[in-house]
């Protein structure tokens, strides 16, 4: 039987082009977080189980792909739950491996620390155009800083990396979990049922105001109540009016610190951003995953549609390994969605310096052979990008394909007094 040559369904092979822009993609983001004070750190791709399951990722939980037991520890005749099988599984995600690393390691690291993570997450979902069962995820993370500045480098530096890329007519939307939940608490709904309410508001978008209302009364709640929810968010405007607006109408039910912090956040944003792009106030703005605490944020982009980045504060994570709640935010880029938008607009790499291509004739004498290896690693010493080849019967194709991966091809290349030749 024919071994398979296609991957398995949900993952891809990458070919050379995608490569390149990977590569550049990650070497420009590490570079910017760098200059920010990121460090770079890597966790396992295996998590314990129990980890993975701690009711913090939300929907991903249902996604693991889930490892056996190794060796002795693996009894299948005698197993009767899913416990007595499997006891790792794949990361879905880099925040809650972030979280276990650095409860681990906390006594060596500083305050607050600064991550930077870059890896293949994996997930068993549905395969579609643009989403696969593995995946890149990069993550920056201030871990011990309570305070709101770290929301505002989180922004600046991943804004500031989509502005160096070349992207703009983008929007920095932002809200606060606390936000939400005063919400939900004025217009009369239990903080028992908050994460109910949460999981349908996030639906807005997709069902509309009527299903939406329609969902909420079949959690039990009175047409009344739906309606001074909803009524709620035509209310506010999406900007910092907004936020006054919302600290005289929630007055007693929330926190005015927290918009205050809002508010501290959106300005210094705005006053100290690298590139141009909206920033937005949106009160609608849920974010899926459980384990996040207060301040929530999305990157979306206009011309493409959809979110290329989203993070926020999670300060109640790192807690369940230690005991001790410990102040923590994140952002993550999509960085399989920014992949794919930059294919779709065949983008070119800035130039990378010369890249040259000596051809050989296959009758060529040993000595030009060596003479021509001496001259490759003379240039490439130089930095230059040297490919040394066979030269092949339809010298003109291979030119043309050499040509669109950026090579100058040259024959010849061993006699110093004949230069590039044009082939007709």
């Amino acid at each position: 039987m024919a071994l398979k040559k296609k991957p398995v369904t949900g993952m891809k092979d990458i070919l050379p082009k995608e490569m390149e822009i990977r590569d550049y993609l990650i070497a420009m983001i590490k570079d910017t977080y760098k200059s920010y004070g990121f460090v770079d750190i890597e966790t396992p791709c295996v998590e314990h189980l129990e980890n993975l399951t701690s009711k913090q990722g939300g929907d991903n939980e249902k996604l693991i792909f889930k490892i056996l037991k190794r060796g002795e520890k693996l009894k299948l005749e005698s197993a009767k739950t899913e416990e007595d099988v499997a006891d790792g599984g794949l990361r879905y995600d880099l925040t809650l491996p972030l979280a276990r690393f650095y409860a681990n390691h906390m006594s060596e690291l500083p305050a607050p620390f600064k991550a930077l993570q870059i890896g293949s997450v994996w997930r068993a979902d549905r395969p579609q155009k643009g989403r696969y069962r593995q995946f890149t995820q990069c993550d920056i993370d201030i871990l011990g800083e309570a305070g709101p500045l770290s929301e505002v480098e989180l922004i600046l530096a991943t804004t500031g990396m989509l502005g160096k890329i070349g992207f703009s007519n983008f929007t920095l939307c932002i809200n606060d979990r606390e936000i939400l939940r005063a919400m939900a608490a004025y217009s009369g709904f239990k903080d028992e049922d908050f994460d109910g309410v949460c999981i349908i508001l996030d639906k807005l978008d997709k069902i509309g105001e009527d299903k939406v209302a329609k969902e909420l009364m079949e959690l039990g709640y009175t047409t009344e109540n739906t309606k001074k929810y909803l009524e709620l968010f035509k209310e506010i405007s999406p900007n910092e009016e907004g936020i006054a607006y919302l600290k005289e109408k929630l007055a007693g039910s929330i926190n005015t610190k927290i918009l205050d912090r809002l508010s501290f956040i959106i300005t210094s944003v705005a006053a100290a951003k690298e590139c141009e792009f909206k920033i937005k106030f949106d009160p609608t703005m849920v974010r899926g995953q459980s384990y996040y605490t207060g301040t929530i944020f999305e990157i979306t982009m206009d011309d493409f549609g959809g979110s290329v980045a989203g993070g926020g504060r999670y300060d109640k994570m790192i807690g369940k390994f230690t005991g001790l709640d410990t102040p923590a935010c994140g952002f993550s880029i999509g960085f399989e969605r920014i992949v794919m938008i930059l294919l779709e607009q065949d983008y070119q790499i800035p130039s990378q310096g010369i890249k040259t291509a000596y051809l050989l004739d296959k009758d060529l004498l040993d000595e030009n052979v060596l003479k021509v290896l001496a001259k490759a690693k003379k240039e490439r010493e130089l930095g230059k990008t040297v490919l040394v080849a066979n030269m092949k019967k339809n010298k003109k194709f291979q030119k043309e394909q050499l040509a669109e991966e950026g090579y100058e091809a040259i024959i010849d290349c061993y006699n110093d007094s004949i230069d590039h030749i044009n082939e007709n």
